[in-house]
C-alpha cells in the first residue's frame, strides 16, 4: 500500500530535499506540492492526501493555521511539521500533528515520522477498533526535560501517577514528569483514561484484567506491563463498569 504525500513549503529547495528523502520510502509517494497554506488547502479540495509534510513559517496563512483548517475536511490528512523553529512544538500537537521535525530534516528523523504516520493511518482505517481521540484533543503529552521538550504519544501511555505537585507518566519508553495535574488530564482525556485510585489514571485501551489480591484489594494489569496498578475500593465499581464496555 502506498500513501499519498503533499509537500507544503514556500522554499523550493526544502521541497526538493523532502522529495529526495521520500524516494527511499516506497510506501510513501509525493502526490503534490504547494508553496503556501492557501495553495495547500486548494490542492486538498481537489485531490486526496494521506500525509502532509508542512512548514510553519510561510507567507500568508501559517502552517499552524493551515493544519487547523485541514481538520474541517471530510478526511483530514495526517500532518508532520517540518520547520526551523522549535518553539512551535506545543502548538503543533494541539492541531493533531503526529510529529515535529526540525530543518534541515535528517533522514532518520523523517523515517521515524513516516513510521509514526503509517501507524496513525492504520488506526484510522475503517476496520480499526481503537477509540479515536475527541475532536480538538492533544495527541501527545509534553514534558520539559534537561534534554529539551519531550513529547509522549497518548497511545503509548500506561498510566499517570500523581507525584507531589507533578504527574509521573509511565509509558512504553519509560517514565517522566509532566506539569499537568491529574485532574487536568482526567478532564481533557476522560474518554481515554479511567481513575483507579485517588492518585492514578490508567489508559482504558491498555486494560487486560482485574485481579483480586489474597490479602485483600485489587490490581489492574495492563497490556505491555508486568506489574499491576492498585485499584482503590472507592474506584473499583467505576473500573468494573469501564471494563464491561471494552
Amino acid at each position: 500500500m502506498s500513501y499519498r504525500v503533499l509537500l507544503v513549503d514556500d522554499e523550493p529547495l526544502a521541497r526538493e530535499r523532502l522529495k529526495r528523502l521520500l524516494l527511499e520510502h516506497t510506501d510513501f509517494v509525493c502526490a503534490g506540492e504547494a508553496a503556501s497554506g492557501d495553495d495547500a488547502l486548494l490542492w486538498l479540495s481537489q485531490h486526496a492526501a494521506d500525509l502532509v509534510l508542512l512548514d510553519i513559517q510561510m507567507p500568508g496563512r501559517t502552517g499552524l493555521e493551515t493544519a487547523a483548517a485541514m481538520q474541517s475536511l471530510a478526511r483530514p490528512p495526517v500532518v508532520v511539521f517540518c520547520t526551523a523553529y522549535e518553539e512551535h512544538a506545543l502548538q503543533a500537537f494541539a492541531v493533531k500533528a503526529v510529529d515535529y521535525l526540525l530543518k534541515p530534516v535528517r533522514k532518520e528523523d523523517l523515517s521515524r515520522a513516516l513510521q509514526r504516520a503509517a501507524e496513525w493511518l492504520a488506526q484510522q482505517a475503517p476496520a480499526a477498533t481503537e477509540q479515536a481521540l475527541p475532536s480538538g484533543c492533544r495527541t501527545h503529552l509534553s514534558a520539559r526535560t534537561h534534554n529539551g521538550l519531550k513529547l509522549i504519544p497518548l497511545d503509548e501511555v500506561f498510566y499517570c501517577l500523581a507525584d507531589q505537585k507533578y504527574v509521573n507518566v509511565h509509558y512504553v519508553g519509560g517514565e517522566t514528569l509532566i506539569d499537568d495535574s491529574l485532574k487536568q488530564l482526567e478532564d481533557e482525556f476522560g474518554d481515554l483514561f479511567v481513575r483507579v485510585h485517588r492518585s492514578a489514571l490508567v489508559a482504558r485501551a491498555r486494560i487486560e484484567r482485574l485481579q483480586a489480591l489474597p490479602e485483600g484489594g485489587h490490581q489492574l494489569f495492563l497490556r505491555g506491563m508486568e506489574d499491576g496498578v492498585p485499584v482503590s475500593r472507592r474506584h473499583l465499581a467505576d473500573v468494573k463498569r469501564v471494563m464491561k464496555g471494552l
